[in-house]
């Protein structure tokens, strides 16, 4: 692949954060989580990250979350299967500016 394909591509890997209270939490031990593409992986989304918010990465831990089944009345539906990423960032580094942190 090309190198103008591959950084096309890390820069459609994340979808956004993903805010929750355990993201804050986590954000006090450096780290971030975000919305991911379900194909991408751990390399991907460390170089995603690192490529887009200019910072180091030191791990990434990916959760596959099952969408849920919903009822409207007599119909049945189902949210889209969806990946999680939490993104460990090296000492120093923050990305807070971009997510509009305190």
């Amino acid at each position: 692949m090309s190198q103008a394909l591959h950084q096309e591509k890390l820069m459609t890997v994340i979808r956004g954060p993903h805010l929750s209270e355990k993201g804050h939490n986590v954000a006090e031990k450096n780290q971030v989580v975000l919305k991911v593409r379900t194909d991408a992986t751990k390399r991907e989304i460390q170089q995603a990250v690192e490529l887009l918010f200019e910072v180091k990465v030191d791990a990434v831990q990916v959760v596959n979350v099952k969408g849920k089944t919903k009822r409207f009345q007599r119909s049945k539906g189902r949210r889209a299967n969806w990946k999680k990423a939490y993104v460990k960032l090296a000492e120093g580094s923050s990305v807070e500016e971009f997510f509009g942190a305190e």
